[in-house]
C-alpha cells in the first residue's frame, strides 16, 4: 500500500484523548447504535419488499438523511476526497450493497436470530481476506480463534435439523459477511475522509446500482411497509451511522469489541419477542463459542 504525503486538514487530525465522561458518552452511543442494528431484521421483514428493494430504498432515505446531517455540519468544504480514495469508497460501497442484499435474502430463508450469529463472523472474514489479499500474518492464536469460532457456526447452524432453505439462508448470511469483510478491508484504506462522507458516497452509490434490479412496481403495494423503509434509511442508516462514528471517536478498541455483541443479543431478543424464534439448546451453544472467539481476536489488538 502506498503512503499518502497529503496533509490531513486540520479539522481531521487525531482528536486528544477522551475523557472519563466522553468515553461513558461514547459507550452509550455506540450501545444505541448496536440496539437499533438488532432490529433491523424486524424492519425489513415486516416491510413486506424483496431485498433488492429494500436495499434500494435503505440506499435512497439513508443518503438524504446523510446529505443533510453532511450539509449541516458543513463537512462538504473540506472533503478530503481524491481519486484515489473515491474509487476505494465507491469499491466499497459495491461491496456494501451486496452486503445488506445478501443479509436482507437470508431473513427470508432462515430466522432472523441464526442469521444474524451466522453474519456476526465478519472479524474472521476480515482476518482472511487480509492474509489472503494482503498477505497479514494469521498467527497461531488467531488461527485457534478461527477454530473455536467455526465450531459455533457449526453448532449454530443447528446440525441435527437443518433443512435445504436453512442452509441456504446461513450461506447468504456467510456470503453477506463476506462483503462485509471486502467492504471493511477496502474501506479502512480510505483515509483523511470524514466516515459519514464515505457513507454517503457509498449508500448513494447504490442507488444506481440497484436500480436495474429493484423491482419498483411493488412501490405501490407496499402500504404501511413505506414507513419500515423509511426507517431503514433515516434509523439504520443515518442515525445508527452518526452514533457509531462518533462511539468510535471516544472508545478503545476493547470496549467496542465488547458492545458490538449487544446487536446479535438484541436482534435475538427481537426475534424472539417479534415472531416468538427462539434457537435451540444446541444451536445456543455456538452462540458463546462464536462470541469468545470474536472477543479473543479484537481484545488483543487493543
Amino acid at each position: 500500500m502506498t503512503t499518502s504525503t497529503r496533509t490531513t486538514p486540520a479539522s481531521l487530525a487525531p482528536a486528544p484523548a477522551p475523557t472519563p465522561r466522553q468515553e461513558k458518552r461514547g459507550a452509550l452511543q455506540l450501545t444505541a447504535a448496536m440496539l437499533l442494528s438488532g432490529t433491523i431484521g424486524v424492519f425489513v421483514v415486516e416491510s413486506g419488499a424483496s431485498p433488492f428493494t429494500v436495499v434500494f430504498y435503505r440506499c435512497v432515505f439513508g443518503a438524504v438523511f446523510l446529505a443533510l446531517y453532511c450539509l449541516a455540519r458543513g463537512y462538504f468544504g473540506q472533503h478530503g476526497f481524491t481519486a484515489r480514495t473515491l474509487g476505494l469508497t465507491a469499491l466499497g460501497g459495491v461491496f456494501t450493497v451486496f452486503n445488506w442484499t445478501f443479509l436482507f435474502e437470508s431473513y427470508e430463508r432462515t430466522s432472523i436470530s441464526v442469521a444474524t450469529v451466522v453474519y456476526h463472523t465478519q472479524p474472521f472474514i476480515v482476518v482472511l481476506l487480509g492474509a489472503a489479499l494482503f498477505r497479514e500474518r494469521v498467527t497461531a492464536r488467531k488461527a485457534g480463534w478461527l477454530a473455536v469460532a467455526f465450531t459455533g457456526l457449526i453448532l449454530v447452524a443447528g446440525v441435527s435439523d437443518l433443512d435445504v432453505t436453512g442452509l441456504t439462508g446461513m450461506g447468504y448470511a456467510l456470503l453477506a459477511a463476506l462483503f462485509y469483510g471486502l467492504s471493511t478491508v477496502v474501506t479502512k484504506r480510505v483515509t483523511g475522509v470524514r466516515p459519514h462522507l464515505v457513507a454517503l458516497v457509498q449508500v448513494t452509490l447504490g442507488i444506481p446500482l440497484l436500480l436495474p434490479f429493484a423491482p419498483l412496481t411493488e412501490s405501490a403495494e407496499l402500504g404501511a411497509g413505506w414507513a419500515w423503509l423509511i426507517g431503514l434509511g433515516v434509523l439504520h442508516t443515518g442515525v445508527m451511522y452518526v452514533l457509531m462514528y462518533a462511539a468510535y471517536q471516544k472508545l478503545p478498541t476493547s470496549k467496542i469489541a465488547v458492545l458490538a455483541f449487544v446487536y446479535p443479543v438484541a436482534a435475538l431478543l427481537c426475534d424472539w419477542a417479534v415472531y416468538g424464534h427462539h434457537i435451540t439448546w444446541l444451536q445456543a451453544l455456538g452462540v458463546p463459542l462464536i462470541a469468545a472467539a470474536t472477543l479473543g481476536v479484537n481484545l488483543r489488538r487493543a
